[in-house]
């Protein structure tokens, strides 16, 4: 038995019931010779669970393009083929979220894959945001920083222009299980910004910051929101 066939997700999977519900919603819109961008999160986890079971029993022929390692990793587990953006553009895309407010802006990157996921959205002519009720909120900001991944060697200035953009409290991001800041794929660091407001602007100034790979906010973009309430 190896390891990939024995793997599990890392944490404790909230509301499991309501994300079971819209994991299955994107499984049915799965269609034969479908490329798929696949995001990262729990939800994500549980769809790849439901459109492998949709590949077995009907034969399906996909290609999955994954945001992140781990998201990679399942795909092998479960069976479902990996491509590029070398080789394609995905037909569309799933993903989670950390915020989702009214106007469909995002805060994500709390599994610090932003900077693909955004990638993938802005390579995708359609994208699903799948998500519980307990991510809606009424203001960006309420239970979760804006995560924004940086050069290390830019630490300090990416620090200092993010105060001038208005961010009030600022934290490296340490990692669990090893000393030290969380490392990503890109092996950046990630700072963990807090803002009062967070306005329309606000994703294109950090980014404009010199050192700033990407951050999770996404504000503007064209999304298809599917939530599953809870009972």
């Amino acid at each position: 038995m190896s390891l990939i066939s024995t793997l599990q997700w890392s944490s404790t999977i909230t509301n499991p019931a309501a994300k079971q519900r819209v994991a299955q919603q994107i499984a049915q819109k799965v269609k034969d010779g479908d490329v798929l961008g696949v995001g990262s999160g729990s939800t994500v986890y549980m769809a790849l669970f439901a459109i492998a079971e949709r590949i077995k029993a009907e034969g399906l022929n996909i290609l999955a393009i994954p945001t992140s390692l781990e998201i990679t990793m399942f795909c092998a587990k479960l069976g479902i083929p990996l491509t590029t953006l070398f080789e394609h553009t995905p037909h569309w895309l799933f993903d989670g979220a950390d915020e989702v407010d009214p106007n469909n802006w995002l805060i994500k990157g709390r599994g610090g894959a932003m900077f693909k996921e955004k990638l993938l959205i802005r390579s995708s002519p359609l994208n699903y945001i799948i998500v519980d009720d307990s991510k809606l909120v009424l203001k960006l900001g309420t239970n979760f920083p804006v995560p924004v991944e940086v050069y290390p060697q830019a630490l300090l200035h990416v620090e200092e222009e993010l105060k001038k953009v208005g961010a009030i409290d600022i934290k490296l991001r340490p990692a669990k299980g090893k000393d030290g800041p969380i490392v990503t794929e890109n092996n950046n660091l990630i700072l963990d910004c807090y803002f009062d407001d967070i306005n329309d602007s606000l994703e294109q100034d950090i980014k404009a910051i010199t050192g700033v790979i990407e951050s999770g906010l996404f504000i503007g973009y064209d999304l298809q929101i599917l939530t599953a309430e809870n009972n």
